[in-house]
């Protein structure tokens, strides 16, 4: 493959401006560049307009009318931090077995109600699991259908009373959500009865 030409490449760092094939202005700090697919990342102002935020837009060059390079950057990049890989594969795992846990719980033919308890309790206690319809935290509590305080059952202890107090908790956040959503579906019936006649 040949070397890039003049204004085929763009370092890091570099603040470039350019139109896409929609006729949108984009400006912004590059990050990345890719030759051989002519992608390029640039790190732009935020949209939400939060000063210490950023949005990340990906540039296919195919599609841009025009680039022009606003400030070229003189020294060099700084270099990139260093990946903890074995943290990076312990989250994948992490978010693998969640994805698998749901995936059970759906096949399985629990409730809405138990898997929204599931999610909350493992927010807080990251040993949780399936055991068929029943959720069993730390190896010490189980909690079956239809998934209420009552249902917790455990040795006696500081762990069935947490998870207990977890489980009030949550089914307390539902109900103040639901009657909340209740009164702004009330208050929009009014607004459009009121608009219509």
């Amino acid at each position: 493959m040949a070397a890039p030409g003049p204004g085929e490449y763009f370092s890091v760092g570099s603040h470039v401006s350019c139109i896409t094939c929609l006729g949108q202005r984009l400006q912004g700090e590059v990050v990345t560049f890719d030759y051989p697919s002519k992608m390029l990342t640039l790190k732009c102002a935020p949209s939400s307009g939060k000063p210490n935020l950023s949005d990340v837009v990906l540039v296919n060059l195919a599609y841009v009318s025009d680039v022009d390079v606003i400030s070229d950057r003189a020294e060099t990049p700084p270099t990139l931090a260093s990946l903890n890989f074995n943290k990076l594969v312990n989250r994948a795992r992490a978010e693998k077995e969640d994805k698998l846990s749901q995936a059970y719980a759906v096949s399985a033919g629990v409730s809405v109600e138990g898997q929204q308890l599931f999610q909350t309790i493992h927010k807080t206690i990251k040993d949780c699991r399936w055991q068929e319809k029943n959720i069993i935290v730390m190896d010490d509590v189980v909690i079956s259908p239809p998934y209420q305080v009552d249902n917790c059952k455990g040795k006696d202890g500081s762990a069935l009373s947490h998870v207990r107090k977890i489980v009030e908790k949550h089914f307390r956040d539902m109900e103040s959500q639901k009657s909340v959503q209740h009164s702004q579906q009330a208050q929009q019936t009014q607004k459009d009865s009121a608009l219509s006649s």
